[in-house]
């Protein structure tokens, strides 16, 4: 696939077509990383979790974060077989 070069500003730039940015999940921002005889340009993607810490403080300020087993027997009195 081949894109044109543009100009955007005092810099240039390429256009990512909508059916790439589509296939590839491309938000915000892409990361380039320059080769020996080559550009690599690939979607940010988030880490695995990211986000998580605050999503489960705001939970917990919310009170959404009740155990939805609260009956569940002490370990400490099961009888193992």
């Amino acid at each position: 696939m081949r894109a044109q070069i543009v100009a955007i500003g005092n810099s240039k730039g390429i256009r990512i077509p909508a059916a790439l940015i589509r296939q590839y999940h491309i938000q915000d921002q892409v990361e380039i990383i320059p080769g020996k005889d080559e550009i690599l340009i690939r979607p940010v993607t988030k880490k695995p979790r990211e986000g998580w810490s605050e999503a489960l403080s705001a939970m917990h300020r919310r009170g959404e974060d009740a155990l939805l087993m609260d009956d569940m027997p002490d370990p400490e009195e099961l009888e193992w077989t």
